[in-house]
């Protein structure tokens, strides 16, 4: 029996859990992981939030955002190998989103690497590409990737 998903905000004594998803998730060869220290540097920041999915005790997802003025932008999405295609990726997606809302957002911004099969989420949340930064990721795999960056507007 599965049990529900729940979302909370993590907190510092969280960083264990979110560094649990995070290594699970974020595959070296692309260098896109971020450390424990800058991670904690979120936790100092009053516009930045980090929240964490659980499935029952068990950490299997998080976002890490960040809100400036009327812009927020996903700084980190990750969900657990084991647990993706359950829908917490939408769910971390909609809290980032209402959270930021809350916070006085009307634009929403995210980058990624151009071959990152996250786009497919991103996509289906009604986000698009508005621009690209050629040869921006450079991975231990030896491979430089362009980083896409995409943009979801609440005001037109």
């Amino acid at each position: 029996m599965s049990i529900a998903i729940r979302l909370a905000e993590a907190r510092v004594a969280d960083l264990a859990a979110v560094m649990r998803v995070m290594d699970a998730a974020f595959d070296p060869a692309f260098g896109e992981a971020w450390s424990r220290a800058q991670l904690l540097t979120l936790f100092a920041l009053p516009s930045a939030r980090i929240c964490l999915a659980w499935d029952g005790d068990v950490p299997c997802g998080f976002s890490a955002a960040r809100v400036a003025g009327p812009e927020s932008e996903l700084l980190l999405l990750a969900v657990d190998p084991a647990r993706r295609g359950r829908g917490v990726g939408a769910r971390l997606m909609a809290d980032w989103q209402g959270w930021a809302a809350g916070e006085g957002a009307e634009d929403y911004f995210l980058e990624m690497r151009a071959d990152n099969d996250a786009v497919h989420l991103y996509e289906r949340c009604g986000f698009s590409e508005c621009g690209r930064r050629k040869d921006y990721y450079r991975g231990d795999d030896g491979v430089i990737r362009d980083a896409i960056t995409m943009r979801r507007s609440v005001v037109n």
